[in-house]
Formats: C-alpha cells, structure tokens, sequence
C-alpha cells in the first residue's frame, strides 16, 4: 500500500484489517443506515426544513419507499432512474433502491432535458421515480415526460415514469460488489459515461469517514452537496449514516442560509466543493457569521487554493480546512489527516488501502518529485463505465489500477498534490501552463472570488484565457490583473483575456464547468461575460 516515490510513515490506521465489504460484514449500502433504527432508534437521522426523522422512522420511510418501487415492478437487478435534489424522499429512495437489490440510477434534477434523456436512454431503467416535493426542476422533467404523480405520506409528493419492460436486469450476486449505483459524469456533450459504483465502494468510503473523519453519533452534518454525485453520497451521506448521526440536508446550497444553520443548528461538520467556502467567507465580509459547535471542515470536487483555504480559516478561527482528491470513478482516494494538518494545498496521503503511482506519457514511471499521470487502485475504485467496454478498458488496466487522467506529484512523506487534468493542459507558445497554478495566482486578488483558466486555439499555439468571479461592486482594470499577476507567475503562463461573469458555470456539486466556457469561447457567444479593459 502506500505510492511507488518514498515511504510513506507507518500508522495505525494502515494495520487495519482491509475487507471489500468494508470491514464489518455489510453488504449493501442500506444496512449501514438502517442497523440504527435498532441500535438508537430514537436518535435523529436526518432534518429536512422543520421536520426530523429518527433513525427508526427513516427505516420506515425506506420500507414506504421500498414497497412503492415493488408496486411499480421494480425488481433485484433491475435499474430505477431517481431524479431530483437533496432531500429525505430522496434520501429514502437511494436506500430503498438498495434494499430491493435494484440498482439507483442517480440524476441531480437541474439537468437539462436532453441531458437527462440522453442519460435515460443510455442506462435504460425499468422506471423513472421523479422526486418532485422539493424540486421545481423535478417537477418540470416529470411534466415533460408525463409522469403520474403519487402522494406517499411523510415523502410528499413523487411522479412515476411507465414502466420499460424490455428492460434487461443486471446480475445479482448477492455480495457486496453488486452494482449500487449508476452516476453519471458532468458535461454536455459526447457520449454518457455511467460510473458504476458498487455497494463495497461506497461502504468503503463511510468507513473511512468514521475512522479517519472521527465521526460519532452526536455530529450533527450539514448536507448541501448533492447525494445524486459521489462526494455527496458516499462521503457525506454514507457517512453520516454510517456513524449514526444527523444530517441536516438541504435542496442546495444558498450562503446565507447556510450561515444561519451553522449558527443556530449546532452543526459539527461542513464539507463542500471550494466554491461553496470561497461564498462563505464573502458572505462574512458584510455579514456576521458564527459556528459555535463546528470542529471540522473539509473541501473536495474541486482544486482548492491558498487564499479560498487562508480564508476559510480565519472565518472559523482554531480549524483547518481540510483538503480531499477523489472523482466520480473512484470517489475519495486522498485525504489530509485531523492529525497531521496542512498549511499548502496538499490532498494528503492516499487513504488506507489505496495505492497511488505516478506515469509519465508512455506509461514509465515519473522521477520523484516529478509530474505525471495519476494511478490509483483500491477498494473505492468503480467498477466500469455502464454498457461500455472500450471505455473502461481504456482507463482501468490489468491488476485494478485506474488512470485518473489528473495530474499530480507526490512528495517524499506520501503527500500528494494535484497539479490540474491531463486534458486542460495548456501548452503556450511550446511551454506546460497548468490552469490551477493560474487560478490559484488570480484567487490571490482580493476582488476576485473564483476563477477558471481554460485554452482557446490559436494558430501556432493555445492562448490562456481566464473567467473571474468578482466580489460584489469591483471591476478591476485588465492591466491591474495582469500586473497583480505579473509578480506570482511566468509571462507565458498569463491570461491573454480575463472575462468577468456573475457567476462561473458549475455543476450541482460545485465543479466549474470548464468544457461549457470553451464552448463559448470557441462559438464567441458569451451574453454573461464582460471583458475586462
């Protein structure tokens, strides 16, 4: 275990036993909930809004939920598309999905309708449940398909798609490598990719939230990161429940009523992607915020930069602003430890059981301290992309291990640091231009809150272009932007254009949605985009 450039320091957590189940005999992703509402039946699960379910009545909801998937035909193996956001009937059906043996197709509802067909007709489902109580946009896509709606109780409102009787089903083991989940990757063209993401995966993760994340019953989770993607399901979702504690979810996230609910909810932990972080600490600068109970935060989804993290910090005075790496296909593979806190932007080391390689272009090892490709394998890497064998072939190679298709170095005790996507490598007049070393350098200004650094093709070479996300009222000058960053980056590595936008496209989770601003760099159709003079 461990990574092939130095040791990395032996520990106790390493010495743990490593079972695919995820250590404790469960076999499928409901069990780690649901053995509550026998345990502490009585405890809180999950807070929606001004309603609380304990853990024995979260189990009843399941089996509510369980019993109206059986009445619409679904059956073990087959695969039941759930679209719609944060929620508990969401949150229901995702466990009852796994309690029939039925694989959760999980689509965030604030998809576009193509993207959702598209989506719909590649995985095939037996029925489509559109979880429409919360979720205007859910609402809209079961209109659109003609859904028939259904009341259930405590659940609120659901819509049922017709049911697909040439649906082929899925096998079934009975272990816990049977499919749990189908997540599909953000973007809006090409082909669909459907990770899928089996039950010991996701167990896996809960596990390591409670061993390394120290979660116990009495944490109480705030959960704005969407549970249709992975760092949402299985870190903090899965985790929550595996721990037996209380997760506070919410639809999506909105600063101030996040600020509100750290304030007054007692709320212990907080993950969410750095943009979410980087809104706080906004929030903060014209808006009181307080957290008297919070003891640890963390950032993932997305590459996290000094100044999002310095300021996250002194917001929350006392805490670190943990850092994580993982993606859809292999969910966390990296963490920065509560005992071992980081000042730089590090990921950490990868998790116990998980082993990382770096491999340069022709598939050689990279010298230490050198940049490549990132390798990994372990217990929480998927299975395959869904109905598509040349691409999992392409990615997953002989003996589990998985190209990342991220490029990173690894220092000498482990760490490990992201370095930006193979396929956002910028090269600029024959020069490397890594796009985070360029946002990192741009977040650094104080009117900027985000940033995304993309290449636009030019006629010999790539021009770097940059989009900002400003603070409120300030518009600084293009030449002071680029005399800001003329003191923390190349010549070569500066934005020949920076444009300004309200709000940088970002998928439910938080991820900036880089293949979108290309598009409209490239069809010079950019209505939200100012360029800065």
């Amino acid at each position: 275990m461990g990574h092939q450039q130095g040791s990395t320091p032996v520990e106790a957590e390493m010495a743990l036993p490593q079972r695919a189940d995820g250590g404790d005999g469960l076999r499928r992703i409901h069990e780690g909930a649901l053995q509550w509402a026998i345990t502490t039946p009585d405890a809180p699960a999950l807070t929606e809004g001004a309603r609380t379910w304990s853990y024995a009545a979260l189990a009843a909801s399941v089996e509510r939920a369980a019993a109206f998937l059986r009445g619409i035909g679904v059956r073990a193996g087959d695969r039941v598309m759930l679209v719609g956001e944060n929620g508990a009937a969401l949150a229901a059906f995702i466990l009852a999905a796994s309690r029939l043996d039925a694989c959760a197709v999980l689509e965030n509802a604030r998809r576009a309708p193509l993207e959702v067909d598209r989506i719909c007709c590649h995985c095939d489902p037996r029925r489509v449940v559109y979880l429409v109580g919360n979720s205007p946009d859910a609402r809209a896509h079961a209109l659109r398909a003609e859904a028939s709606l259904s009341r259930l109780d405590e659940l609120g409102e659901v819509a049922c798609g017709p049911l697909n009787e040439s649906a082929a089903t899925d096998p079934v083991s009975g272990t816990e490598r049977d499919l749990a989940v189908l997540i599909y990757t953000t973007g809006t063209t090409g082909e669909p990719k459907g990770v899928m993401l089996m039950h010991a995966n996701l167990l896996f993760l809960g596990r390591m939230m409670v061993q390394l994340r120290r979660l116990h019953p009495a944490d109480r989770v705030y959960g704005a990161l969407p549970i249709t993607h992975v760092m949402g399901l299985a870190a903090v979702f899965g985790g929550t429940f595996r721990a037996g504690a209380q997760l506070f979810i919410v639809p999506r996230f909105n600063v101030a009523d996040c600020a509100a609910a750290l304030a007054t909810h007692g709320i212990t932990i907080m993950q969410g992607a750095p943009a979410m972080f980087a809104k706080l600490a906004e929030h903060a600068r014209s808006h009181p915020v307080a957290a008297p109970r919070l003891r640890f935060i963390a950032a993932g989804g997305a590459p996290i930069d000094a100044t999002v993290k310095a300021d996250t910090e002194a917001l929350f005075p006392g805490l670190t602003l943990h850092n994580g790496y993982g993606l859809t296909e292999g969910s966390g593979l990296c963490w920065t430890r509560l005992d071992d806190p980081r000042a730089d932007d590090s990921v950490g080391r990868a998790l116990p059981g998980v082993e990382l390689k770096l491999l340069d272009a022709q598939g050689q090892p990279v010298p230490a301290g050198g940049v490549g490709e990132l390798w990994a394998r372990g217990p929480q890497v998927m299975q395959g992309y869904y109905r598509n064998p040349a691409l999992t072939a392409r990615v997953l190679r002989d003996g589990g291990w998985f190209n990342t298709e991220d490029l990173a170095r690894i220092d000498a005790d482990g760490n490990v640091f992201i370095v930006g996507r193979t396929k956002d490598l910028i090269i600029s007049g024959g020069f490397n231009v890594y796009p985070l070393e360029v946002e990192n350098a741009l977040n650094a200004h104080p009117a900027v809150v985000h940033s995304a650094v993309v290449g636009r093709a030019g006629a010999s070479s790539e021009d770097v272009i940059a989009f900002v996300e400003l603070v409120a009222a300030q518009r600084p000058a293009l030449a002071e932007l680029q005399a800001f960053l003329g003191e923390r980056i190349s010549p070569y590595k500066r934005p020949r254009e920076i444009y300004a936008m309200a709000a940088l496209p970002c998928s439910p989770n938080g991820k900036v949605l880089k293949n979108r601003l290309k598009q409209m760099l490239a069809q010079s159709d950019m209505p939200d985009a100012t360029r800065l003079a």
